[in-house]
């Protein structure tokens, strides 16, 4: 006998949620602060930086924001690895958030499906490879704007690794790298993350799964087919 389809769906569970909120917290905080410091010199900036409490206070918000990211990060590996070795995630084609073959000829049909070339659009699990995109960058992000920033947080300590013929330099870099890639970050956030999951036609204003980690089972069935035939085929076939 089949059981009737929930309204709901549990998509990310309480400790997910915590994480994702306070990285969207600390980002924010660092965009905010980190803008301000980045330009001193302009106008807006001044008036800009003088809302945080002039440039020592923005700087320490700075600084106390950008070690809890990274500290909410390394939270979000370990419960990850927690998960995994304890079998309460696991690894399967629909639901996986590993990058796969099937993310590239999906976003190959999804542009030809865009461009009016093709109409059929692609079926996706639980992770789709903009969500895939999304969530990896967040890797590639940590390693050079969380190191870069770690470094020049404590430049005394970071200095001893070094070389001493690369001390001409190898400060310009890391401020380089840091400020740049942190732009990117913000660009990226703003046209990719917030149009796909907030901003889009059919979720405006905002979804609202990153507070209750719910998804109407209509949604599901539309964006992530793959997964609810996962989760309920057999309802659907008794249907």
């Amino acid at each position: 006998m089949n059981k009737e389809l929930p309204k709901e769906y549990l998509r990310f569970n309480v400790t997910e949620r915590i994480q994702h909120v306070i990285m969207f917290v600390t980002f924010l905080l660092l965009s905010f602060t980190g803008w301000a410091l980045k330009y001193p010199e302009i106008e807006p900036s001044k008036w800009w930086v003088s809302i945080w409490g002039g440039p020592k206070t923005a700087g320490l918000i700075h600084r106390a924001a950008g070690i809890t990211m990274l500290l909410d990060f390394v939270w979000h590996v370990i419960y990850l690895g927690y998960a995994l070795s304890t079998g309460k995630m696991k690894l399967r084609m629909d639901t996986t958030i590993i990058p796969l073959p099937k993310d590239v000829t999906d976003a190959i049909k999804n542009i030809l499906y865009f461009l009016g070339l093709s109409d059929k659009k692609p079926e996706f699990g639980r992770f789709s490879y903009i969500h895939k995109f999304d969530y990896w960058a967040v890797f590639w992000g940590m390693g050079i704007i969380g190191l870069s920033g770690l470094f020049l947080a404590f430049p005394v300590t970071a200095s001893y690794l070094f070389p001493a013929w690369s001390v001409n330099w190898i400060w310009e870099v890391i401020s380089i790298m840091h400020s740049d890639e942190a732009l990117l970050a913000i660009v990226f956030i703003l046209f990719w993350h917030f149009y796909n999951e907030h901003l889009r036609y059919d979720k405006f204003p905002m979804s609202m799964t990153w507070i209750t980690g719910k998804i109407s089972i209509e949604d599901m069935k539309h964006e992530h087919p793959l997964e609810y035939k996962l989760e309920f085929g057999d309802n659907e076939k008794g249907r």
